[in-house]
């Protein structure tokens, strides 16, 4: 895994392009640390050996991440878009909603579904109603994820994820266009996604 650290006098936006990662360590920030996507989409997740890089949440612009909350070796955010965040952001008290806590909740959902057929189809679903958009007849997601990584979300090998996705391509239900950097997937594919009214 490899990634950049933070620098911890940085204040001003931080920009990031595709693929590149930062460790927030909670031990090099001040106290009350919070950072705030201000244009894009992250994935955090832990640095830890034990956990293989395993996704805690997603991020969008809005979003924020409490640095106090994490574990002592921090986590790390991967810009899956271009991405840019304030590091010095100021924690919003009193709506309730923490992005993070979300996202794990929802994945450990999905990880919790009978077969990794319902898991994949549970997680493009979830992926497309919080960070896609319905785009005339098919829904765009603005990044894509390797075949490693949706396996590691939905526990399942990489063959097994590669073998589900095609057989959604063949029904024409997902597309990934060369030289594109999302992808789109149908419709009626996401309406029909279970944990939908999650």
């Amino acid at each position: 895994m490899s990634f950049r650290f933070l620098p911890a006098d940085s204040l001003a936006a931080v920009r990031m392009p595709v693929g590149q990662t930062v460790l927030l360590n909670p031990a090099l920030l001040p106290a009350g640390s919070c950072i705030e996507v201000l244009d894009g989409v992250a994935r955090v997740y832990c640095p830890c050996e034990e956990t293989e890089g395993m996704t805690l949440a997603f991020l969008q612009a809005g979003d924020q991440l409490c640095t106090e909350r994490l574990c002592s070796e921090g986590v790390c955010v991967e810009a899956l878009t271009p991405l840019s965040f304030r590091s010095d952001a100021t924690l919003r008290q009193g709506d309730g909603f923490d992005a993070v806590n979300e996202w794990t909740l929802q994945l450990l959902r999905i990880r919790h579904l009978g077969s990794a057929d319902q898991r994949l189809h549970a997680l493009f679903g979830l992926l497309v109603r919080r960070l896609g958009r319905r785009c005339g007849s098919w829904c765009d997601l603005p990044f894509r994820l390797t075949h490693e990584r949706i396996g590691e979300l939905i526990g399942t090998t990489r063959v097994t994820t590669t073998r589900l996705i095609s057989r959604i391509r063949q029904a024409q239900l997902l597309e990934a266009p060369v030289g594109e950097v999302g992808m789109r997937l149908a419709p009626e594919l996401i309406d029909s996604a279970p944990l939908a009214a999650a």
